[in-house]
């Protein structure tokens, strides 16, 4: 198999992946298009776990590009609306997956001249098909299995981006049928050089899509959220036991959080808790949902006292709000000589008049792709309203639910309130 290749089945599903390795439940899961719920025409729709580390970042992206229109009906979009919408967020994407020493973007798509029924099936279904046929040429056509699929597909090779987006537009079937997941997801891999994700990939003998669970891994999230496969969350490189650990290097566009940090399994850094836009992948244990703003305030540039924040977390990786062994401030902050200061009292002196520009309140929305995990099972946008108090304010317990714990590490004193009085799932 010369394309795409062995090279990115391996990279993708695993050394041990075909038709004896890979579990078909886990290639099938994966084997679905970019569906709009008919529940709420912005949203993208997940049928089965797994394809969410795909899905919720195109989501996100897609809803960045929704957000900064002029468009004030943002819940609102007709067909052609969508198409415009899904192929503008995919080309972004590919562009920031576009390597810096490589000027070529690729698409995976179907074998020209192939005119088997498989091929005819999957890229020239009618566009006004009910929902119900757009749910099953979404699925996977478990006859059209991992071998077959990957035997039908090539790499098609673009020299500027207005070649690419003509392609994507004129593609724009095989994005929203069957295997359009997949497609996609290969096409920013093969632009983004498979040479230069392995080079980021901590572990380059992991699979990106974990082959016993389906679950997409850190490095596959990353590269769609940042355009870089690294396998770690934090700010900028790390050395352990002198190797060299890949952290985030800029400032993304879309944000993540993790309720892994609130069980403190891993810290994210400011670069993903601070994206551009408003706009944040939620990770659970097993799916990704998104949370996202309209208020732009709540990105706004760092100001003196978060950058202070951010660097006194440099001397405190536990997070437990103190800094040990700190003689500078000693005299002032630690007058009692217990060798601690205290994160409060230290951004208070140094940073005592300005004011916090994160709003007090603000509308927040929340989207989960699968229909089983919303209320009603459809998928529609959750909305609620956020607040925030200040570290010396008391507060008023409202829940401990997994959604607040996760935003609590982006907002340690952020509290919740749904207009369905149902909190959100991440699963």
């Amino acid at each position: 198999m010369s394309e795409p290749g062995q090279e990115l089945i391996q990279l993708v599903w695993g050394r041990k992946s075909g038709p004896r390795g890979l579990a078909d439940t886990i290639f099938c899961r994966w084997a679905q298009g970019f569906v709009f719920s008919e529940s709420e025409s912005t949203a993208l729709e997940q049928f089965e776990g797994g394809p969410c580390a795909v899905i919720a970042p195109v989501q996100a992206f897609l809803l960045k590009k929704l957000l900064t229109c002029e468009k004030s009906t943002w819940r609102q979009c007709q067909e052609e609306e969508q198409k415009n919408l899904l192929c503008h967020t995919l080309c972004d994407i590919l562009e920031m997956a576009c390597s810096d020493h490589s000027e070529s973007y690729c698409l995976a798509t179907w074998r020209r001249g192939k005119t088997t029924e498989e091929t005819a099936s999957l890229s020239e279904s009618p566009a006004e098909s009910s929902h119900q046929e757009e749910q099953s040429s979404a699925l996977a056509d478990e006859e059209l299995g991992f071998e077959r699929f990957h035997a039908l597909i090539h790499k098609q090779t673009f020299r500027s981006f207005p070649e690419l987006k003509d392609a994507v537009w004129d593609q724009y079937l095989v994005w929203t049928n069957k295997f359009g997941v997949l497609l996609f997801l290969y096409s920013v891999i093969l632009t983004k050089g498979i040479e230069n994700i392995k080079n980021e990939i901590e572990d380059s003998t992991e699979p990106l899509i974990d082959p016993v669970y389906g679950h997409g891994s850190q490095s596959l999230i990353n590269l769609l959220l940042t355009g870089h496969a690294v396998s770690n969350v934090w700010d900028g490189d790390r050395e352990c036991s002198g190797m060299k650990l890949l952290g985030i290097h800029k400032q993304a566009t879309v944000g993540f959080l993790t309720l892994m940090e609130s069980l403190r399994y891993c810290k994210v850094g400011s670069y993903l808790k601070s994206p551009k836009f408003p706009i944040w992948i939620l990770g659970s244990e097993t799916h990704l949902t998104v949370f996202f703003a309209k208020d732009l305030a709540l990105v706004a540039p760092e100001a003196p006292s978060e950058q202070a924040r951010r660097v006194f977390q440099t001397y405190d990786p536990e997070g437990r709000f103190y800094s040990l062994n700190v003689n500078l401030m000693k005299t002032k902050l630690d007058p009692e000589g217990l060798g601690i200061i205290l994160l409060g009292p230290f951004l208070q002196e140094f940073f005592p008049e300005q004011d916090c520009r994160v709003p007090e309140s603000f509308t927040v929305y929340h989207y989960n792709g699968l229909k089983q995990s919303n209320y009603n099972e459809k998928v529609m946008y959750v909305e609620g309203t956020a607040v925030i108090m200040g570290f010396e304010d008391p507060m008023l317990q409202t829940d401990d639910t997994p959604i607040k714990c996760c935003l609590q590490t982006k907002w340690p004193y952020i509290e919740l309130l749904w207009t369905n009085d149902r909190s959100p799932s991440l699963n």
